[in-house]
């Protein structure tokens, strides 16, 4: 049985609030996995997730990056609820550090097995996090930014990026920067691309093409087992069960 709770942390005189899922007929340490959300802020898409990567043996936690679970409804307001972190990505990873010190603290996490998925905005959160030097063991970009901060801390992490290749926010050659950049960085790096793909693929709500964020089910499809494949196989290094085989979304 899949239990869910939310849980309040504080970072920067801020209280933040993640959401937590876990399978509470699996006794024995989990590992964990942390969630960063889009630009939205701690949405229904980010939770889901949670509870998906509960029946697969982890413990979910969708982090709040804004403070208060709070979401943007217009692209505006979404657009201002970033720009801070951008602009200032040593604040963004203090926020990540904090989800991070904040999972290794429940009961039921493996605290020397962490991992951490994110999808767009939440593509560079995760990234940041492994960019800081966090002993964090494996992240998952879907449909990430990628561009690198000032500074770069020793990689710990094994890295998968998963993104589309007609992706118009992250261009192809933003993406072998990327790839230089692990490269460079001596890390364990992967990445994925799937041709006639825009960005946000994973959100079935994604449909404007003007914008260039279309739902891809088929990329959908193998990037959620991409993940998969990457945290059973080659991070943690032993199975999980992930009940929901054919559940992507």
């Amino acid at each position: 049985m899949i239990k869910t709770y939310e849980i309040e942390y504080r970072e920067d005189k801020l209280t933040f609030k993640a959401y937590v899922a876990f399978d509470e007929n699996i006794k024995e340490k989990k590992p964990g996995i942390l969630i960063a959300s889009d630009w939205s802020g701690r949405n229904d898409f980010a939770c889901q997730k949670a509870r998906l990567l509960a029946e697969g043996g982890y413990v979910g936690f969708a982090l709040d990056m804004f403070g208060d679970a709070k979401q943007g409804e217009t692209k505006e307001e979404k657009a201002a609820l970033i720009q801070p972190l951008v602009t200032d990505r040593r604040k963004l990873q203090q926020r990540m550090l904090a989800a991070y010190e904040e999972i290794k603290k429940i009961e039921i996490v493996d605290a020397e097995h962490i991992g951490a998925i994110g999808f767009c905005f939440g593509g560079l959160c995760v990234l940041d996090l492994a960019r800081s030097g966090a002993d964090v063991k494996g992240v998952v970009s879907f449909h990430g930014l990628l561009n690198p901060p000032e500074k770069i801390a020793s990689i710990k992490s094994k890295i998968l990026v998963l993104h589309g290749y007609a992706d118009p926010m992250v261009l192809p050659e933003e993406v072998l920067a990327f790839a230089n950049e692990m490269t460079k960085a001596k890390v364990d790096w992967q990445i994925h691309l799937y041709g006639h793909t825009l960005h946000a693929f994973t959100n079935p709500n994604a449909n404007d093409p003007d914008f260039g964020t279309v739902y891809n089910a088929n990329a959908d499809a193998r990037s959620w087992r991409a993940m998969k494949i990457f945290f059973e196989d080659e991070v943690f290094g032993k199975k999980q069960s992930f009940l929901s085989q054919e559940t992507y979304v």
